[in-house]
C-alpha cells in the first residue's frame, strides 16, 4: 500500500459554450489528471481543475507544484499516512486544488486496494444525491430554455443562477423569467461570485423577495467583512459562503463573524480529508451546507457525489453535479448519467470509474 509514484497529466476539453461566472468564464477544461500509483500496481485518480480569477492556480501551475513539491513528499507514504500526506502537503501555502485532487486520489486508490467504495470509507450514508443544475449571464429565453430542457431531460428540478456579472435588474429580471416559466415547484437560488456591492445585492434581494429564492451564495467580495455582515442582517435568505471560506480557519471567521449563515463543500478544492473537517465543523455549529462544483468533469464530480453521499448532512440538500453536462466529451469509459434528478454514486472499489486509455491519449496536452 505504498505510494511509489505520482502523475500529473494535462488534458484539455472544449465546452459546447463558455461558462461564465461574475468573477471570469472558461472555453475549455484544461484540467489535470492525478494519478496516484502504489506498488501494489493499484492506481488511484482525480482530476484538479484551475481557477485563476479566484484561487491564482493554472493549469501549469498545478503541473509544477504537484511534480516538484508534493510528488517528493508523498512517494513513500502509505496509503493510511492520512494526515502525514495532509501535513506535509499544508507546508506548502495556496494550491488548494493541486492539494485536493491528490487527496482525493490516495482516498481512490485505498478503496481500490481495500476493494470498498470510497463513500462507504468516507460514512456510507446514501447512494445518489440530487443534482443542482447552473444557468445564468444568457438572454432571458435562452436561459429558461435551457432550464426546461435539462429539466425534461434529466429531472432535474433545482436551479443555481448566476448573477453579479451585469447590471442587476438584468438578473432580477431573468431570476424573475425563470421562475414564471418554470413554476412553484423547482427550486432556485443566486450566486454571485463576489460581482455585488452590498448595497446592490441587498436592493436585489429586495426586488425578488416574491421568488421564494432558498439560497443567495457570494453575493459580495470576500473581503468587504463589514459589507457582508450588513448583508446578512438585511435578509432572511440563507447566505452562502463559498470562495471566501475555502479552509477551516475561513469557515471560522465567515460564520462566526456574521458574513455567512450556510458554507458551500467543494472536494475539488479541499479533497475528501478537509471537507469533511469543514463538514463536521459546519455540523456541530448546527449550519446547513451545500454540494459545490468548481466546473468539475466527470471525474471531478464523482468525488463530489461520492463524498456528498456519503454523510446525512451533506446529501440533505441537491448537489452541484450537473456542469460535466457542459463538456463535449470526458475521460471515462462510462459515462456518468443523471436519471430523474438524481446522481448515483458509482458502484465499486474507490470511485467505481475508469479512465479510457483512447481519451486520454486523444485530449492529454503534454505530447
Amino acid at each position: 500500500m505504498k505510494i511509489v509514484s505520482i502523475e500529473a497529466i494535462p488534458f484539455a476539453i472544449p465546452y459546447r459554450k463558455p461558462m461564465r461566472f461574475a468573477s471570469g468564464e472558461v472555453h475549455t477544461a484544461d484540467h489535470v489528471l492525478v494519478r496516484a500509483h502504489t506498488d501494489d500496481g493499484v492506481i488511484g485518480v482525480a482530476e484538479a481543475p484551475p481557477r485563476p480569477y479566484t484561487y491564482g492556480e493554472t493549469q501549469t501551475s498545478i503541473l509544477a507544484v504537484i511534480e516538484q513539491v508534493f510528488a517528493p513528499e508523498l512517494v513513500g507514504l502509505s496509503l493510511l499516512d492520512r494526515e502525514v500526506a495532509r501535513a506535509r502537503l499544508e507546508r506548502t501555502v495556496g494550491n488548494p486544488t493541486a492539494k485536493a485532487a491528490l487527496d482525493m486520489a490516495l482516498w481512490d486508490a485505498l478503496g481500490r486496494t481495500l476493494e470498498l467504495p470510497v463513500t462507504q470509507l468516507l460514512g456510507g450514508f446514501a447512494d445518489r444525491m440530487r443534482v443542482t443544475h447552473m444557468v445564468g449571464f444568457a438572454p432571458d429565453d435562452e436561459m429558461v430554455a435551457e432550464a426546461e430542457r435539462v429539466r425534461d431531460e434529466h429531472g432535474i428540478t433545482t436551479f443555481k443562477v448566476k448573477v453579479g456579472r451585469r447590471p442587476v435588474a438584468l438578473d432580477v429580471r431573468a431570476c424573475r423569467a425563470l421562475r414564471t416559466a418554470l413554476g412553484p415547484d423547482v427550486e432556485l437560488y443566486v450566486d454571485g461570485n463576489r460581482g455585488w456591492t452590498p448595497s446592490e445585492a441587498a436592493g436585489a434581494l429586495r426586488a425578488m423577495a416574491d421568488l421564494d429564492l432558498t439560497l443567495a451564495e457570494e453575493l459580495c467580495p470576500a473581503d468587504d467583512v463589514l459589507g457582508r455582515r450588513w448583508l446578512v442582517a438585511q435578509t432572511t435568505v440563507p447566505t452562502v459562503a463559498d470562495e471566501s471560506a475555502t479552509t477551516p480557519g475561513e469557515v471560522t471567521r465567515e460564520l462566526l463573524g456574521g458574513s455567512a449563515t450556510m458554507i458551500s463543500i467543494k472536494t475539488a478544492r479541499t479533497g475528501f480529508s478537509t471537507s469533511q473537517r469543514v463538514l463536521h465543523q459546519a455540523e456541530g455549529l448546527g449550519v446547513e451546507v451545500v454540494m459545490g462544483n468548481q466546473v468539475d468533469g466527470q471525474i471531478g464530480t464523482a468525488c463530489s457525489v461520492a463524498f456528498g453521499a456519503a454523510h446525512r448532512h451533506s446529501s440533505y440538500r441537491a448537489g452541484e453535479l450537473s456542469n460535466f453536462l457542459g463538456m463535449t466529451d470526458d475521460l471515462l469509459t462510462e459515462p456518468l448519467e443523471i436519471v430523474a434528478g438524481e446522481l448515483a454514486v458509482r458502484p465499486g472499489p474507490g470511485l467505481g470509474i475508469e479512465i479510457d486509455p483512447d481519451k486520454l491519449a486523444h485530449y492529454r496536452q503534454d505530447c
